[in-house]
């Protein structure tokens, strides 16, 4: 093999290992904070003036559920961890819905790839599609690296307290929301 084809061959190797140790970084991270803009001034605009479609093709506000501490998830079919947090997210709406909670879900996906796994899933919260539209929600409410799943937590009055990159186990989804509900 020539120098020329080994340096290639280098070069590949290398920045192939770049990428897997970034993606390897964000997928074992917890948390990633979301950099620049506080979630109070990006998301909570963003958020409640969007309007997306519901698993029936109807349009819906997001602004409906002021009033409420609402759980904003952008979430995927194919994405393992969205899928993981999903349970967490069914038994919160159960528990704490009475109490005022009101998660949604922005799905980042084809409706006809949704609607069967809401189904399955039993899924007690809207579910709304946001395929290209809701990729350009999630980074003006402040997604800037574009990975899911992310959540966005607004208080009774639509003000965004919180945002989080990666997946919410019960425990830190519940020392989000319990003080605001």
């Amino acid at each position: 093999m020539s120098k020329a084809k080994q340096y290639l061959v280098f070069v590949g190797v290398a920045a192939l290992a770049a990428a897997i140790g970034f993606a390897f970084q964000i997928l074992t991270q917890d948390e990633v904070e979301t950099p620049g803009i506080p979630p109070a001034e990006a998301a909570a605009p963003a958020l409640m003036s969007a309007r997306l479609p519901d698993l029936d093709s109807k349009p819906q506000a997001i602004e409906q559920w002021r009033g409420k501490v609402l759980v904003v998830n952008f979430w995927a079919t194919w994405c393992g961890p969205c899928r993981e947090e999903i349970p967490e997210f069914i038994k919160a709406q159960e528990r704490l819905g009475p109490k005022g909670l009101q998660i949604v879900g922005i799905a980042i996906d084809q409706p006809d790839k949704v609607r069967p796994y809401s189904a399955d899933m039993k899924i007690n919260y809207p579910i709304l599609v946001g395929d290209s539209d809701g990729i350009e929600l999630a980074r003006r409410a402040g997604n800037r690296l574009g990975g899911l799943p992310f959540t966005v937590v607004l208080d009774r009055n639509g003000k965004a307290v919180q945002s989080h990159l990666g997946p919410l186990n019960r425990q830190k989804l519940e020392a989000i929301v319990l003080p605001l509900l």
